[in-house]
């Protein structure tokens, strides 16, 4: 299986991309380019890293910096969990570390956030450490070229190509293999219409030969979706409105929302403005409503999410709620899911 490696390596020095992480050793930055990779195509997180690298050149002022101001940089490229781990795994480094980035697999393993993969990814790039990267387009590769059946997301199909990607692997290379693997599923061996006609392993590819690129790789599960219906009071009161931090464990934890009542299914305004939740702000007197927005759809992995926004005239402060009150002039300054985001802007009422 020599051929493998060589034929890889060979194609990633003609044909990497260049890209900033990849111009340097620091393993922060590597760190900090796999987090934002880890759920995103480089042409979406580009921007973010610059951005991140700007604002926080070093461990040190990621660690110091404000949650809200991490998130809100954060804002638009999705999966919040990554940007509350890494932040949290800063102040780790900082505080156990003294600032210094952890140099062994399983150090870097340790930090919040960090997986098997992501670990394996910095240990390599960063330090130059034999450990193999395992992700969905070194599943995707592997499977194709080796023709392996085994479902990946199986205890036997992980170990599986566990073993194989380390078996592949050239312990002297292991920076240039990772990088290369991951760039060629990217690029070459994508999920839907892979290039097979210019791929360097054609002549290698099992599944190519057999006809079965679009079959690999197997997955053994479905993942159930399910629909979740959003009704966001935006109060409007002189100037002002309230909004209020997610916690929990749900979606979108520490990024901002209007009042949410959720509902099993899809809403009329008449009977979501006779809810008990909202009938106790009226305290008997009918409210105004401004406007209802369009239904916004979002779809995640896991979940359809419907929302609409009702933007309501407010007499009296809800403080019972628990509301932040803010100028609706300064609503930019806050960290809100994309779906929220782009109702805010259909609405001027952020730029």
């Amino acid at each position: 299986m020599d051929f493998f490696a060589k034929r890889l390596i060979k194609w990633y020095n003609f044909n990497k991309r260049e890209l900033p992480w990849r111009s340097t050793s620091d393993p922060y930055k590597i760190w900090l380019s796999e987090i934002i990779l880890q759920q995103t195509q480089v042409n979406q997180g580009l921007s973010y890293y610059l951005k991140f690298i700007e604002h926080f050149p070093t461990v040190k002022d990621l660690a110091k910096a404000p949650e809200d101001k991490v998130m809100k940089l954060w804002q638009g490229l999705g999966y919040y969990s990554r940007a509350r781990n890494l932040h949290e795994a800063a102040k780790t480094i900082v505080k156990e570390h003294n600032a210094g980035f952890p140099q062994s697999y399983n150090e870097i393993r340790a930090l919040k956030g960090v997986g098997d993969y992501t670990a394996a990814a910095i240990a390599s790039i960063a330090y130059g450490l034999p450990h193999a990267v395992v992700d969905g387009n070194v599943y995707r590769v592997l499977s194709r070229v080796f023709e392996i059946e085994t479902p990946i997301d199986s205890t036997a199909g992980k170990k599986e190509f566990y073993e194989l990607a380390n078996e592949l692997l050239p312990k002297k290379s292991a920076a240039d293999f990772n990088q290369a693997i991951m760039e060629f599923g990217a690029l070459y061996c994508r999920p839907q219409n892979p290039d097979c006609a210019n791929c360097i392993f054609n002549d290698k590819c099992e599944a190519f030969r057999t006809q079965k690129v679009n079959q690999l790789p197997v997955k053994a599960k479905k993942t159930k979706v399910k629909d979740r219906y959003l009704n966001y009071i935006v109060f409007v009161d002189n100037g002002y409105t309230y909004i209020n931090k997610r916690e929990g464990k749900d979606i979108w934890k520490s990024l901002y929302e209007f009042y949410l009542i959720e509902s099993d299914k899809r809403n009329n305004e008449a009977n979501l403005l006779k809810s008990k939740e909202l009938v106790k702000i009226w305290k008997g007197k009918a409210p105004r409503i401004i406007n209802v927005s369009k239904e916004y759809k979002h779809i995640l992995s896991h979940q359809n999410l419907h929302a609409r926004f009702y933007q309501i005239a407010l007499e009296n402060s809800p403080h019972h709620l628990k509301l932040k009150k803010v100028k609706i002039a300064q609503l930019n300054k806050y960290a809100f899911p994309r779906l929220i985001e782009k109702y805010l802007k259909d609405e001027d009422l952020i730029k």
